[in-house]
Parts: structure tokens; sequence; C-alpha cells
């Protein structure tokens, strides 16, 4: 009943909104703002006399058409509106820094960082050049909000201490709350949970003061951030349990969204894949509905972690659609307008040093990077002549094994029998001796598989060896220690059960190979035969 009520009063308001373009009078204007004032949307009520020209009437009407659509999640409506604003604004009007600052708040929604910098750089340069500290503090939020959702935390960083120092000039607890709310978002983003867990307890408290039920669920939720960010995961759903219904209930279906994010992140750090995949599955529909990239690609990241040991394709599908929205939000051309903004802004309010102290700077960190590159190519280099060498050594080693096992087969039964005190035998081992030493060990190793009790100790136990005469017998035997012939073994196992049984599905094939998940049996896998098990399984299946 009250969403239905909600609905009907936006659409009388957009009703009005459209009589005013066909027809700009002060009349139309008027009932405009008095619709505005009656959603409680206005805090004084607007109201024009006659005579007002149809330019400063349109410059209201726009304006506050675009605050409308921003606080209903029409973004694009509201990007609309805040430009035809923008071009009535005289240059020399303080108002016009309201509009800049509006459409630096769109175009984040939109996830065009781009746009939103421009804007939003403009509108903290004329808020300066005024010198009110209030509006200065409340453009420079704005800005550190663009820089945080455009992936360069530390720069937002410095831009929303900044606002904190302006706003501490003036008698506003509530600008106070809300800029220590995007402080501790911020804080959140850098990994450090402590400073952002502090933050949004006394923005929360000022809000509480002030009786602001609204944005108190919004410092919840900052809250509920932070304590994730310190592990508290039950704490943090917690609070986002508390929140989801509350937003819902208000229509804040963006902060909503986000929360269902937080939420399904919370249970997934508790391992309750299932349970975090609708919350996720729904925030991330919203987001795409409002066209908010920044958001929708954490809600695929969190499904495709998700779906990583319940669906390995569900996984795969999520992956690749991940990957798609990031290279679409954080492009080339994205990152570089940023940086061009940023190194504006911080010639005039963020740079200390002089030119020629930071040209100095700019060539030992070039001179630098330059020999950490030479480095890590050297070290790359190393590293995968390594890796090569550990994949040719594990593949001769897997047809030794192979060769071991059509042996026996062909020839004799494989011995179980082992000297009766294998602690003190001592005496040279023959070949014979050797190959039934062997095939006991890949016998118990097979074993061990079922219950994954593949360790060293375990296995030595089992052919009643203490560890240090199970390593120098298998030396003996095999030239190799008991760590290769196990994983050995398990490759050779992985491969065969790849190829003989296409439908298994890679998460068996791990646990029958005695790996406690698939990640880190794919991890194996690809790291001896150089591809995934699914790619394995491909290129048998066309060479059959």
């Amino acid at each position: 009943m009250i969403l239905l009520c909600t609905v009907a009063k936006a659409q009388q308001v957009e009703t009005l909104l459209q009589q005013f373009d066909q027809q700009a009078d002060v009349a139309k204007a008027n009932q405009f703002f008095d619709e505005l004032k009656k959603n409680d949307f206005l805090d004084e009520p607007i109201a024009f006399a006659k005579g007002t020209p149809v330019d400063s009437l349109q410059q209201q009407v726009w304006y506050w058409a675009a605050e409308w659509f921003y606080d209903q999640q029409h973004y694009d409506q509201a990007e609309q509106y805040a430009l035809k604003a923008l071009d009535k604004y005289h240059p020399a009007n303080p108002e016009k820094a309201d509009c800049l600052n509006t459409l630096g708040c769109i175009y984040v929604r939109l996830s065009d960082f781009d746009k939103a910098a421009h804007y939003a750089q403009q509108s903290v340069e004329q808020e300066l050049q005024g010198g009110d500290h209030d509006r200065i503090s409340s453009s420079m939020n704005t800005l550190a909000g663009i820089y945080m959702a455009g992936n360069q935390s530390k720069e937002a960083e410095q831009i929303i201490l900044q606002a904190l120092e302006h706003a501490r000039q003036v008698n506003n607890p509530g600008r106070k709350a809300i800029i220590m709310g995007m402080a501790s978002e911020i804080y959140h983003s850098l990994g450090d949970d402590e400073k952002a867990l502090s933050y949004a307890a006394q923005a929360y408290d000022i809000e509480q003061e002030l009786g602001r039920q609204d944005k108190m669920i919004i410092r919840l939720s900052q809250i509920g951030s932070a304590e994730l960010g310190l592990h508290h995961y039950e704490k943090a759903e917690e609070v986002f349990r508390r929140i989801v219904p509350s937003f819902r209930e208000m229509g804040d279906i963006h902060s909503m969204a986000i929360a269902l994010n937080r939420l399904g992140m919370s249970l997934l750090c508790q391992h309750r894949q299932r349970e975090a995949i609708p919350y996720y599955r729904e925030a991330a529909g919203l987001f795409s509905k409002m066209g908010d990239l920044y958001n929708e690609i954490h809600s695929h990241r969190g499904l495709y972690e998700c779906y990583w040991e319940l669906n390995p394709d569900s996984a795969k599908i999520e992956l690749d659609y991940f990957d798609l929205l990031k290279d679409s939000l954080y492009s080339h051309a994205t990152a570089d307008a940023l940086s061009h903004y940023n190194a504006e802004f911080g010639n005039d309010l963020l740079q200390q040093e002089n030119d020629a102290v930071r040209q100095a700077h700019q060539r030992t960190i070039i001179i630098a990077i330059v020999a950490i590159l030479l480095l890590s190519l050297v070290a790359w280099w190393f590293v995968r002549r390594a890796h090569q060498k550990e994949q040719q050594h594990v593949a001769e080693l897997m047809r030794e094994i192979e060769l071991l096992k059509a042996d026996t087969n062909e020839n004799r039964p494989a011995s179980d029998t082992e000297p009766a005190d294998a602690e003190t035998t001592e005496a040279p081992l023959t070949s014979e001796t050797d190959r039934a030493f062997l095939m006991r060990v890949i016998e118990v190793v097979n074993e061990g598989f079922a219950d994954k009790k593949l360790g060293v100790d375990v296995i030595a136990s089992k052919l009643n060896m203490s560890q240090q005469t199970f390593r120098r017998r298998l030396m003996s035997a095999a030239g190799e220690t008991p760590k290769a012939f196990i994983s050995a073994i398990q490759m050779e196992k992985a491969g065969k059960l790849l190829t003989e049984h296409a439908d298994m599905p890679v998460v068996d094939v791990a646990f029958k190979c005695g790996f406690d998940d698939a990640s880190s049996f794919t991890h194996t896998f690809k790291r001896i035969y150089g591809i995934t098990p699914t790619q394995y399984r491909e290129k048998s299946g066309r060479n059959a």
C-alpha cells in the first residue's frame, strides 16, 4: 500500500513537470514546487512571483527535477534535467556549483567517472572561490566519492580529509556525519577497517542525535561493511539482515542492493554459498536496471565465488560476465581521465612539494620502475624455467609409474609382503624388491584417496616404517622424494579419470584423487599438465 502511494505521488510530480516543459510559466512552476513540498522533498517552500523570467523558472524547475529523479534513482532522467538546468546558469551564479555537484553524483551512479570527475572538479573550484566551508566540504565529499568509485582510493582519502577539515570550520553536524560516512567507505576500500568502523560509528551517533532515521540505516550499512572487513562475519550478517528490509520499505533500492551484496559476502565468508546466491542475484538485477556497473561487477564476482565449488559451469559464466563488466568500467580512457583530474586538483590542493623536488622524485621513480621491471623479467624467466623442468620431471615419473604397474601386471602379482622388521632393514634392495615396495606404496596412496590421508607420516605408518626410513627407501627405489611420488600418483590417476570417465564432474575427480576442493586440484593439475582439467579432457576427447 505504501509503495502504491509513493508511485502515485511520483507520477503526479512527473505529470506537473511535463506540463511545465510544454509551457513554462509561473503558475506551472509553483504547482511543481508545491507538489515537491507535499512529498516532503523540500525543507522550505519555493514560490515565484509573477513576471519571473522564463530562464530563471526553467533553471530552478529543471535543477529540482534533476534532484527529484536522482532521489527516485532514475539517473538517466536526472542527467537530462541537470544538463538542461546547467545551460541556464550565469557563470558567476554561486548556485551553479550545486548543479555541477549533482551532475557529479549522477555520473557516479551511471559509472561514467570521466564526466563525474569533470563536473565535480568544477564544483569544487567554484566553491573554493566562494569560501563557504560548508559548501566546500560538500563538493569535496562528492569528488572523494568519485575517486573511490574510480578505484583510486588513496587520492579519495586525501580529498575526504580536507573535506573534514572544512566541515569542522562550521557548525553543521549533518554535513559532518555525511563526510564521516564517506570517510568510512574510503577507508574500507583501503582495507583500514578499524578507521572505517570508527568513522561510521561516529557518524551513526550524530545521526541518532539528529533523529535522522533514514541516515542512521545508511550508517549502519557502513558499520556492517567495516565489520565485514574485520572478518566479523556474523556481526556483519546481523547488521545487513536488519537493514535490508528497512531499505526495501523506504524504497531506497540502490542502498538496498548494496546491502544485499554485502549480506551475500558475509554469508560467502562463512562458507554458506547456497544462502548467498539469491542475495547476490537480486542485487545484480537491481544494479543492471539502474546502470550501476561499479556495484554490479561486485555482484557477479560474488556469484562466481559462490558457484566455484557448487557448479563450475555457472562459475565460468559469472566470471566471464564479471570480466566483461570490469573491462567496460575501468577502461583506459576512464583511468586516464581520473589521473588527469587528480593531477589538476593536486596542483591546487594536494601537492606540497615544489616542481624541482617532484621532478627529481619522478626520475627516481622511473629508474626504480625500470629496475624492478628488469628484475621481474629475470625472476619470471627463472620461475618459468623451473616450472617447465618440474612439468617434465613429473611427466617422466608418471610414465615410470605406468610402466611399473604394467610390468607388474604382466609378469607377476605385486607382493604385499614387507620384511618383518622394516625399521632395521638396511640391506641393498634388489630390482624385484624395489618393484614390490613401489607397488605397495602406490596401493597405500590409492587407499588414502578416499579419506584424504596422504601425509608422509600416514603412509609411512601404514608401511610399518618411520618417516625417515620411508624417505630413504623411496629415494633408493625410485630416486624420488615421497611428496613428488605421491603427487605423480595423484596426477596419473587424475589423467585417467578425466579421460575414461567423460561425464564425471571435475570436483568429483578432485575428491577421488585426494584433494579437498576443486580449486587446489585445478591449480596443481595445471601446474603439472600445463592446462586445466577441462581442457585436458577436451583435448583427450579430440585425440580419441
